[in-house]
């Protein structure tokens, strides 16, 4: 089960999200693995996702991409720290005037990045071979 093949999974709604957090579940970036490029109105970060669907332990460096981001805010994310890292546990959407709103990524310890978007446009793509890792993510109930 193992040879999974890479993930490359496009959300355009509430529902595609809910897929996309659940694949990102656990993922590890680097505070300077997060660009926005407000001109292109483009956010990308490059994480170390933990393969859930492989069903052995891997992580494999995947980037997710938003399009249509017109703002970014973070929230106890220490942006002077670039090798900081954040643990992402989920992605929500809040709607606003249709097609847009807001996407919010929640990280372990309390912070979070929001990004206010014209709709919704992400793209998620592995972009590395798997590797092993020696610890699955658990959680307290």
């Amino acid at each position: 089960m193992s040879e999974a093949r890479p993930l490359q999974l496009l959300a355009e709604d509430e529902g595609d999200l809910a897929v996309l957090s659940a694949a990102l579940q656990d993922a590890v970036a680097k505070v300077g693995d997060i660009a926005f490029e407000p001109r292109s109105r483009r956010l990308t970060i490059v994480f170390n996702r933990y393969r859930w669907e492989a069903g052995v332990r891997q992580r494999v460096r995947s980037a997710l991409q938003l399009g249509g981001v017109m703002q970014v805010q973070t929230r106890k994310i220490r942006r002077d720290r670039p090798d900081g890292v954040v643990e992402l546990l989920a992605i929500g959407f809040q709607p606003e005037e249709a097609p847009g709103g807001t996407l919010t990524l929640s990280f372990a310890g309390g912070g979070d990045l929001r990004a206010r978007v014209e709709c919704v446009d992400a793209v998620l793509a592995d972009v590395s071979a798997p590797w092993p890792t020696p610890r699955t993510p658990s959680h307290e109930a």
